[in-house]
């Protein structure tokens, strides 16, 4: 590998892509990637990457399925056109949630794209805040999993924390059993209390509330979780944290997914701030009511910089 840094990106979140490359202070690789009349996505590399240390960027969002094929041509280009590496920078990995089968007849599509996204030609794969962290072991590939929990946390402190009356009046709350590691860990960087929220799913996109263990009376509630998709878990959480006296209620998420009725939802609950990062792209030109968007562009540059340089992504999170 003769060392040359390259930089691609898809259609799926032009604005991330281009505040990655503002942050790593070059220009993104020029790229042809659009559709053929007939429907068919088109790809073509403008840039000579032989033997090159090349990235690809693309969260493979809404339209879903659209976003991953071109992410999948983008990749078998490079690997046809010579590329010495090639790494998938995925801010938002979809499919995540179907990581198992739930019951008979049903695919395991978290994996089915990792086989495609490794048989298309990828070497290596950096992604962020994966929905199961089995996820990784379904790739035969090094995978960097980033997490915004410091990012997130590091907000929160800044924003909502004035003084050491709120530090103490702070309870970080799971709203789900899966989800108590992030939470612990949001929890001791903003030294907060922490609470669990008790749930099951009747039925897919459906939360019924079961439980909470922790005491939010009086306190200012944070609700730690790594996607809003329907905003149905966000909000029954909101509605049960209010029932049970919490003063203030916020939320803080990795992935603004915003399926559905989910920002109507959101506009009508409880919740006071809902803190996401840009892994996708927010719904208009400004986030909506009660929505504060920080960014992981400079958290994505510095941990393709680190790949580059065989240096330690670990790192980050010390």
């Amino acid at each position: 590998m003769d060392g040359r840094l390259q930089i691609f990106a898809g259609n799926s979140h032009p604005r991330l892509a281009a505040d990655i490359m503002r942050e790593l202070e070059a220009p993104l690789g020029r790229a042809l990637v659009g559709a053929w009349k007939n429907g068919e996505t088109r790809v073509k590399l403008d840039e000579n990457v032989r033997g090159s240390d090349v990235f690809v960027i693309q969260s493979i969002c809404n339209p879903v399925d659209h976003h991953l094929m071109e992410l999948l041509l983008i990749i078998d280009a490079l690997r046809r056109a010579s590329a010495a590496r090639i790494t998938a920078v995925i801010p938002y990995y979809a499919y995540a949630k179907q990581e198992k089968k739930t019951s008979g007849r049903e695919p395991i599509s978290a994996k089915l794209v990792a086989n495609l996204i490794v048989t298309a030609g990828a070497h290596r794969v950096l992604t962020l805040d994966l929905h199961a962290p089995a996820i990784e072991g379904f790739f035969d590939i090094p995978v960097d999993h980033l997490r915004a929990t410091p990012l997130l946390a590091r907000h929160v402190k800044r924003q909502l924390m004035m003084g050491d009356e709120v530090v103490g009046r702070m309870v970080a709350v799971s709203p789900d059993a899966g989800g108590v590691a992030r939470t612990e860990d949001f929890r001791e960087r903003v030294g907060a209390a922490l609470a669990i929220i008790s749930k099951h799913h009747p039925a897919p996109d459906a939360t019924e509330t079961l439980e909470m263990v922790g005491d939010v009376e009086g306190q200012v509630a944070i609700i730690v979780d790594d996607m809003i998709s329907t905003g149905g878990t966000l909000v029954e959480a909101a509605n049960l944290l209010r029932e049970r006296g919490a003063a203030e209620i916020h939320a803080a998420a990795t992935h603004a997914i915003f399926a559905a009725e989910a920002l109507d939802l959101i506009a009508a609950s409880p919740l006071g701030r809902v803190l996401v990062t840009d892994t996708l792209p927010v719904p208009g030109d400004s986030p909506p009511a009660k929505v504060e968007v920080i960014t992981v562009a400079p958290l994505l540059a510095e941990a393709i910089m680190r790949i580059h340089k065989d240096i330690s992504v670990s790192g980050l999170f010390t």
